[in-house]
């Protein structure tokens, strides 16, 4: 009776905490298409709240007793927590509102911590299955909205953006996602049947196309390319990945030539664009330039400006566009921002009229600008924890390579939807594999007990 007791309590707070999560997931995923349909703007700052909130009672209700499990989790918490000490240390020096450092700290970190909630919960398959279920649900919807908005409303280019709906890069965040999502069913849904799993992955690869979100075709193969790199200890492997690699290259690129959906791929091909001298290099290292022209201290290299004072999320866009809301709370701004976007509103490579692509707002540049170089290698330190510890097969590596090359290109790393989608693939990535251990821990205990001599 106790021990019947004490699984119904342990199934109880796995329902209750599941069940947050979800809706944790959820207030980052659709507040912008809910928006688009009359609900205020303050609904995208829900997740906030509730994300952590969320992550939280997960931890403090969870039952697990595996080593590993709680090991991870506290070195996630460690590194939470050097981060955002960190962020206030940088406040501090730089006379920063303590509002910019939860909000800024949140963007980067969101997904950290629903990551760290969905592997500190001991899920048996049918509460893995019932989870899992949802998510996929989410994401479906998401790609037959995508769907819906080119077949029935016409909506093509930037303008196809599934839930992501009238955001300034939610074509790229769209078709970001279902790409992500489609790799995961395609390699894990091994109980449907091929033919679906295909289906979804050639629909994402339709979107991707029809919505002309060329980074993120990028951010694949460069994280592939790198993946490949990494496979040096098995030669034979690293032949394939480059094979298959040389293969896709060749075929893309010549799709581009002959294949009239892909023709836009040709903007970038442009040489003069590049090298130290050319517009794209001058463009993308712009925000750099800017940050380094406003440090007053040896220390800024270290500490930077102060969270939301560069050229991320929360000081190129947020504080202004949400200044209703912030500066009553006591928030800071600079005006780094403001001149970076003083050259690039009207250049006709910068983000509004050319392509994000070359845009100087970028996660990477962000962090150190914000944080400096301490908050760099805190954040570089939570990515490791997650490389090493939780990415247990190539594909969740992957999404973690594509996650870093975004950063290179937009603030895609602070993008929560886009985020926690990845947070959660590669969540339920590693809770499968856990299952899955304990099913052969399983069957090689009974195995032995019915054969003494095994």
């Amino acid at each position: 009776m106790n021990v019947e007791a004490a699984l119904r309590k342990t199934n109880k707070n796995y329902i209750k905490s599941s069940t947050l999560l979800l809706l944790a997931f959820a207030t980052a995923f659709f507040p912008r298409i809910i928006q688009s349909y009359g609900a205020p703007a303050v609904i995208n700052f829900l997740h906030f709240p509730v994300v952590p909130f969320a992550c939280g009672i997960a931890l403090v209700t969870t039952r697990t007793k595996n080593r590993r499990q709680i090991l991870i989790s506290k070195e996630i918490l460690f590194a939470l927590l050097l981060l955002l000490t960190i962020g206030f240390t940088s406040a501090l020096f730089n006379q920063v509102g303590a509002i910019n450092v939860f909000v800024d700290f949140l963007l980067f970190t969101e997904s950290f911590m629903l990551l760290l909630a969905i592997i500190s919960l001991p899920m048996s398959e049918e509460s893995l299955g019932r989870f899992r279920a949802w998510i996929v649900g989410f994401n479906v919807f998401h790609l037959l909205l995508a769907f819906f908005q080119w077949l029935v409303l016409g909506l093509v280019s930037d303008d196809m953006q599934g839930v992501f709906y009238r955001t300034g890069s939610g074509h790229v965040v769209g078709s970001s996602v279902s790409l992500s999502f489609s790799l995961f069913y395609f390699t894990g849904a091994k109980n449907r049947p091929p033919w679906l799993r295909a289906l979804v992955l050639v629909a994402s690869l339709i979107h991707l196309v029809v919505c002309d979100a060329k980074q993120v075709i990028v951010t694949f193969i460069l994280g592939f390319a790198i993946l490949s790199l990494t496979k040096t200890k098995n030669p034979s492997k690293v032949l394939l990945y480059i094979i298959g690699l040389a293969i896709f290259i060749i075929g893309f690129q010549w799709g581009i030539e002959n294949v009239e959906a892909l023709s836009a791929f040709k903007t970038w091909i442009r040489p003069e664009l590049y090298g130290s001298d050319g517009e794209a290099t001058k463009m993308k290292l712009l925000g750099i330039h800017t940050i380094v022209s406003h440090f007053h201290s040896p220390l800024n290299w270290w500490l930077g400006l102060g969270p939301g004072h560069t050229v991320g999320r929360l000081g190129g866009w947020m504080l202004k566009d949400y200044s209703f809301l912030l500066k009553p709370l006591g928030a800071t701004t600079s005006t780094v921002a403001d001149e970076v976007w003083a050259v690039t509103r009207d250049h006709w490579l910068g983000p509004e009229k050319g392509s994000s692509f070359f845009a100087p707002f970028f996660g990477w540049a962000a962090i150190w600008g914000d944080f400096g170089f301490l908050g760099l290698f805190a954040y570089l330190y939570l990515c490791s924890i997650v490389w090493r510890k939780l990415c247990m097969d190539d594909f969740s590596k992957i999404l973690m390579l594509t996650v870093l090359v975004h950063g290179l290109i937009f603030t895609q790393m602070e993008e929560p939807g886009y985020m926690l989608t990845i947070a959660s693939l590669i969540g339920l990535r590693w809770q499968e594999h856990q299952a899955q251990a304990r099913n052969m821990g399983a069957l090689k205990s009974r195995t032995m007990l019915q054969n003494p001599s095994y």
